[in-house]
């Protein structure tokens, strides 16, 4: 294939002639000189189709694929049924573009509104968007859409992901928004702490539900102490999770987000994943992106409409309270099959199954010499010493072929965030867990050889 455009140098000249010009170069005539790349791009020579498909395949065989995972940390490995995979691969699915004519976009559309009333069971929201990027995004979003006169400082809690602080300072970097760290106790938000740091410009405050150490957190004291202070609470959610814990309307969020990747989408080597927000009927306005909405035609069917939606997200960008052009359409339709397929019963057992395997892990491991740090009850995930480095014991185990937890720095600095889902079983455990203890006992001859 010579050109990935399809128009031929005599309809390229066509087209140039009918607006005027005679040459491409002169379409970007208006760029300064100095801001135009000189000398061409350094790229290599086009190759054939085969030989492109072997470069591919040969970087894919540096991946490493383990099969044995103990790590999440925001990414987990779930059972995902086979079915999923079977519809999101449907051509109407994999190639549909963004649903603006409603009239020949009534699968996607539908498809996006039982995604989001799927999203609303899990948080107890009244209503969720169509999606957006990833999880740490959402919670910048969020943070936005607490926006109010006189309040300028978003709080988030040292117990999220330090990934979702990182994008939220970003964010609030360009809206001009002051971003306050609150030291987390253990493996818990510090409530003392941040009760002492909430006051008349708090606009809101960002945890996590359970929070990034896996700890389950005392929320509906932190959304008492929130709501006081006359801010808003934003509760990131593991959407597995929610299906046995309360639901973030009912521990008082104003605001639910959280990462779908758990809803059916492989951990592929990072994404693509989608985030999700959902959020109360009085705060249905402020929510970014696009809606889609259920209404009857003419003739009284059911039809699907996008609703709701802020034009100057598109043409008035200087006075959006948000950006995103994208719903996510394919990650969503993949979580809303997953759902489906697994139903309330099925979503409940693998978080039960989850959790209870995470704490049968956390005791194999305590025997091994590595001893649970969390406070309070934990979800799938807990965070541990280790009597030695924990970068040995990672080594140890990627030998036996296991991804073992996730060192950890900072001040947690020589501790391991562990995790476990339902697709671990009871050998696999035990297996870790005895290879975590060897390593703790001789590093160097635990390691061995790469499997």
């Amino acid at each position: 294939m010579g050109s990935y455009i399809p128009a031929t140098g005599e309809q390229e000249q066509e087209m140039l002639g009918k607006i005027g010009v005679s040459r491409i170069e002169d379409l970007f005539a208006g760029i300064p000189a100095e801001l135009k790349v000189k000398g061409g791009l350094d790229l290599p020579d086009g190759v054939s189709e085969m030989e492109a498909l072997r470069g591919m395949r040969s970087l894919a065989d540096r991946n490493r694929i383990y099969r044995k995972i103990f790590r999440g940390a925001g990414a987990y490995d779930h059972y995902i049924p086979a079915i999923v995979s079977e519809v999101i691969s449907k051509e109407s699915f994999l190639t549909a573009y963004t649903p603006y004519q409603a009239e020949i976009s009534q699968g996607v559309l539908q498809s996006i509104f039982e995604y989001q009333t799927y999203i609303c069971e899990l948080t107890g929201m009244d209503v969720s968007n169509a999606c957006v990027y990833d999880g740490a995004e959402a919670a910048a979003e969020a943070a936005a859409m607490c926006r109010d006169r006189g309040r300028t400082k978003v709080l988030v809690s040292g117990a999220v992901s330090p990934y979702i602080l990182s994008v939220v300072k970003t964010y609030c970097f360009g809206s001009g928004c002051e971003v306050e760290e609150i030291p987390a106790e253990g493996t818990a938000t510090d409530v003392g702490a941040l009760q002492k740091k909430l006051g008349p410009d708090t606009m809101c405050l960002i945890m996590a539900q359970p929070n990034y150490f896996g700890t389950i957190e005392d929320a509906a004291a932190i959304a008492e102490a929130v709501h006081a202070a006359g801010a808003k609470l934003v509760m990131s959610v593991d959407p597995v999770a929610a299906a046995v814990l309360r639901s973030a309307a009912e521990y008082g969020a104003d605001i639910a987000v959280g990462e779908g990747q758990p809803l059916g989408m492989p951990l592929s080597f990072g994404g693509p994943y989608l985030g999700f927000m959902a959020t109360k009927q009085a705060f249905m306005r402020r929510l970014p992106g696009r809606i889609v909405g259920e209404t009857k035609d003419r003739d009284g069917k059911t039809g699907y409409v996008l609703t709701l939606q802020a034009r100057e997200q598109h043409i008035r960008r200087e006075k959006a309270s948000s950006n995103i052009c994208s719903n996510e359409a394919l990650c969503a339709l993949c979580a809303g099959v997953y759902l489906s397929a697994m139903g309330p019963q099925g979503i409940a057992d693998a978080a039960q199954q989850s959790m209870s395997k995470a704490h049968y892990l956390s005791e194999k491991l305590a025997e091994a010499g590595f001893h649970t740090l969390n406070g309070r009850a934990f979800f799938n995930e807990f965070v541990t010493d280790s009597p030695v480095a924990p970068a040995s014991v990672m080594r140890a185990l990627s030998a036996k072929g296991i991804l073992g937890g996730l060192p950890l720095g900072g001040a947690h600095k020589g501790e391991i965030l562990w995790c476990a889902t339902e697709k671990n079983t009871k050998a696999d455990i035990e297996e870790a867990a005895e290879a975590a203890g060897a390593a703790a006992k001789d590093p160097a001859a635990a390691e061995g050889k790469e499997a």
